[in-house]
């Protein structure tokens, strides 16, 4: 037994600041994100300015939901797991407000310059190059903390949990760092160090790969955490995990090509992004089993637990987008598929299925211990919440299918003489049913998102933070 514990033995203040960052850009983030799928339904809501177009608006909405929505959720949980695994208190508490901050400067940043038609063009890396450093920095104190806090654990193991987040933290740091390398030629314009073809090919790898280490691989950090938490079940299979861990981070790194398949770039890397990306499926099925085969013996507890459900239904999203994006990756599927709003609903299958759904499970699961209350404020309304977003991302993606399936065949239907059998317009004005649906199933998610702010709003109201310190200094005090 240890004698000289801290009276706070964890930094929970730094979790606490993520995690209500989360809902307040997942609100912002998802808002928009309505806004501009209405947008495409009735475009007068651009109101005839250069700053509200989609194409200023849309960076700003993915920059939103995957940075500072998605990010808020990876940073609160990876703190809030690393501490409770390790047993042991960040390394730093002053490094962890600069990165609570200075990620809240770069998002701010983001807000300002995105709208004002500010940008590298790079999706998903948007950001022009004062930006781009300053995140790059913030990042690098993030990895610093998190390490350095697992060097410094009491624990013999390094929780599976840890590993995925690790990955996530290494690889977003080499993808950001590399594909951001560009020559300033003012304050707020830069060109790429790379050029056609090469520079297609370093922004694919990064793009998959914000998809496949920080939208994936550090929400499974979060996954093998709180799906067993949440149920009271150990995972299923601690090998399965380990050999998922490395399967997967071995194998997504190689599927960017799979983005630019029928361009200039050389056929074998296609078909080798090609052949990497199906390959994927069967680490990512492999994890999605292991998280859903830690309910045997718990299945009842969906009946009553609206956490349990998101974290479930989240799993069920990830096994099902991680199977069309391979089967997408297919040349032949490709090729109808690729423009076309199918990739828009497989984005989206991946964004509001898996991601916000695992991450509202675990904000849930998280929030009451590190405000010291007992639960959320209301169980019925994290049931409202789930029924919102469950609806919201069927909507979404069916609406999406029917649209990009539409618009493949149209544009690829011929007359016997050659020519177009449709115009563009024709195809738009198919897809306009499509559209409307769309922004109403954003409008059910993003609705779900007002009253998890409610309910957290009133959990925090009631809070305790001096509690949950004491909670957690029991905790390793009595784990030594």
């Amino acid at each position: 037994m240890s004698t000289a514990i801290s009276p706070t033995a964890y930094n929970y203040k730094v979790v606490r600041q993520f995690a209500i960052m989360t809902v307040v850009w997942g609100i912002l983030g998802m808002g928009l994100g309505v806004f501009i799928a209405s947008q495409l339904v009735w475009p007068e809501l651009n109101f005839g300015l250069p700053w509200t177009t989609f194409g200023r608006l849309r960076p700003l909405h993915t920059n939103l939901v995957i940075f500072a929505f998605g990010g808020c959720a990876l940073f609160a949980t990876s703190y809030y797991v690393v501490q409770r695994t390790c047993q042991t208190r960040l390394i730093s508490d002053s490094m962890a407000a600069f990165h609570f901050w200075g990620w809240q400067a770069v998002i701010v940043g983001a807000i300002v310059t995105l709208p004002l038609g500010y940008t590298t063009t790079k999706e998903y890396a948007e950001l022009e190059w004062p930006l781009a450093i300053l995140l790059a920095i913030v990042w690098v104190t993030y990895g610093l903390v998190f390490f350095g806090t697992i060097v410094k654990r009491k624990t013999k193991h390094i929780y599976v949990g840890n590993w995925f987040y690790g990955a996530f933290i290494i690889v977003t740091a080499m993808l950001h760092i590399v594909n951001h390398a560009s020559l300033p030629v003012s304050f707020f314009k830069s060109y790429s160090a790379y050029a056609g073809a090469t520079d297609a090919m370093i922004q694919w790898w990064y793009g998959h790969n914000a998809v496949g280490f920080f939208l994936t691989t550090g929400f499974l950090g979060m996954m093998y955490y709180f799906v067993p938490k949440q149920a009271e079940r150990p995972i299923y299979s601690y090998r399965l995990s380990i050999v998922h861990f490395w399967a997967l981070i071995t194998l997504y790194i190689w599927a960017g090509p799979h983005h630019l398949h029928y361009t200039a770039l050389p056929d074998w890397a296609q078909s080798l992004g090609m052949a990497m990306s199906i390959i994927l499926l069967a680490p990512s099925w492999g994890g999605m089993i292991n998280g859903m085969m830690t309910l045997s013996g718990a299945w009842h507890k969906l009946r009553t637990d609206p956490i349990l459900r998101f974290l479930v239904v989240s799993l069920a999203f990830y096994g099902m987008s991680t199977f069309e994006g391979p089967m997408m990756a297919i040349k032949t599927v490709n090729s109808l598929s690729h423009y076309t709003d199918w990739t828009i609903g497989h984005v989206h299958a991946g964004a509001l299925g898996w991601v916000a759904m695992i991450s509202i499970g675990a904000l849930y699961h998280m929030i009451p211990k590190v405000f010291g209350r007992p639960q959320m404020h209301s169980i019925g309304l994290i049931n409202t919440h789930f029924w919102l977003a469950t609806i919201g991302t069927v909507l979404y993606i069916a609406s999406m299918w029917v649209n990009g399936i539409t618009q493949g065949l149209m544009w690829r239907a011929i007359n016997d003489d050659g020519t177009l059998t449709y115009s563009f317009v024709e195809a738009l004005q198919a897809s306009h049913p499509g559209f409307i649906v769309r922004a109403l199933g954003g409008a059910f998610f993003a609705s779900g998102m007002l009253f998890m702010a409610y309910n957290v709003f009133r959990t925090v109201r009631a809070s305790n933070p001096a509690e949950a310190e004491a909670a957690a200094q029991i905790a390793v005090v009595g784990a030594h």
